[in-house]
């Protein structure tokens, strides 16, 4: 049974959260595997003569958020909706809550916000906002920001009195056993999911990530509250600072990410070799393997490249081409982990062509840095062109 917490996070203004464990979900957006889960964070904020409902939950969990929600306050009495966001994951619940208030709420969404908010649900009655713009509600002045493709056109964040409502601005995967980032072993598990979650779901539009921290960064923030996952309330410019770093391909000195498919074991027997010449210079592997007993997930791939100094990629030729595992896997590098980043790789054929070509091509109009491609028939593996090849990637990466 999902997990719902209903808690107060502050007290002037009172601020509180409404957060759905969603551990049924398998697939976030029905493509990137999330077997750790999401939660779907709402705020309610009381002022005298007003209650503020910021974002919702997923449609599947209505029930269950009219249920919390009315043990905050009678949905009747709510004066104000904000939708940072329409993506159904966070309005889902709109319609039905719309209901129960009889219609009487003042609906803020963003221009674009309001359109979609029409197309989806037919929900007409929307202030729209624009960028920068103060809206007074009761004593408090709410100050709405624009920032588009983060990740959708419609997206805005809402800054009250130092506390920033990001929605999907600084959300992260999975269910972190707390509400905020008081206990840095929890800060420390979970940000590797916000890693995945920053490329898996923003990593196509990640240039306006940096310019979105950047326009944030002129507000006095003491505490952040997302859409997805921890509440920033100790550190919150850690998370922007991490969704900065993400976006820019910050390194580990060290990391390596290498991924490849094997049919038959003649690639991994190659990429065994390759991985015990990059562990004996020191570096720190993380592998993803495809194969008749295993398949990596794509989204944990991508997870691992943005903080990685190169990648590596072992290759079957499969009907003349690359692997179709591969070649979706470089596809979705491409559109979302398109970094400055130095790759070699490894290619196993046996009766067919070369698949050199294709991957030039592929990389051609990408950022990634190709460096060579080894070609090895069958069983035959030939020690000296694999040496060859890491010592060029070592003369790069120095």
């Amino acid at each position: 049974m999902p997990k719902v917490w209903v808690e107060q996070i502050f007290t002037d203004p009172e601020v509180h959260i409404l957060r759905m464990d969603d551990d049924r979900i398998r697939y976030f957006e029905t493509v990137w595997d999330i077997p750790e889960g999401i939660s779907y964070n709402a705020y309610l904020i009381k002022l005298n003569g007003a209650n503020v409902l910021i974002d919702g939950w997923k449609k599947n969990y209505t029930h269950e958020f009219v249920e919390a929600l009315s043990s905050l306050v009678d949905p009747k009495q709510i004066t104000h909706i904000v939708v940072n966001h329409t993506e159904p994951d966070h309005s889902g619940t709109l319609p039905e809550i719309l209901k129960l208030n009889e219609n009487k709420a003042t609906i803020i969404a963003s221009s674009f916000g309001k359109r979609l908010l029409d197309s989806f649900y037919g929900i007409t009655n929307v202030q729209a906002v624009s960028d920068n713009q103060e809206v007074q509600i009761a004593d408090r002045r709410f100050n709405f920001v624009m920032t588009p493709w983060l990740h959708w056109p419609d997206t805005m964040v809402t800054y009250m009195d130092g506390i920033l409502f990001g929605c999907d601005v600084a959300g992260g995967y999975s269910l972190p056993s707390t509400i905020d980032d008081s206990n840095e072993k929890i800060v420390e598990e979970y940000l590797p999911y916000v890693t995945k979650y920053i490329v898996n779901v923003i990593g196509h539009y990640k240039n306006y990530i940096v310019e979105g921290v950047q326009k944030l960064s002129t507000l006095e923030i003491k505490a952040i509250l997302p859409g997805h996952g921890l509440v920033w309330k100790k550190d919150p410019q850690r998370i922007l600072q991490h969704y900065l770093d993400v976006a820019s391909g910050v390194a580990k000195e060290k990391k390596i990410c290498v991924v490849y498919d094997s049919m038959y074991g003649f690639v991994e027997n190659v990429m065994k070799r390759v991985m015990d010449l990059l562990r004996s210079r020191g570096f720190e592997l993380t592998v993803h393997r495809f194969s008749d007993e295993s398949e990596a997930f794509v989204g944990d791939i991508l997870k691992d490249i943005p903080d990685s100094r190169a990648l590596i990629f072992g290759v079957s030729t499969y009907e003349a081409d690359l692997h179709p595992k591969m070649r979706h896997v470089l596809y979705e590098i491409l559109d979302k982990a398109n970094y400055e980043k130095p790759v070699v790789f490894f290619g196993v054929h046996g009766w067919a062509a070369s698949v050199e070509i294709t991957v030039k091509k592929l990389l051609k109009d990408s950022k990634l840095r190709f460096i060579s491609f080894v070609e090895m028939k069958g069983s035959k593996i030939e020690e000296g062109k694999i040496e060859q090849s890491i010592e060029q990637l070592l003369e790069e990466l120095e």
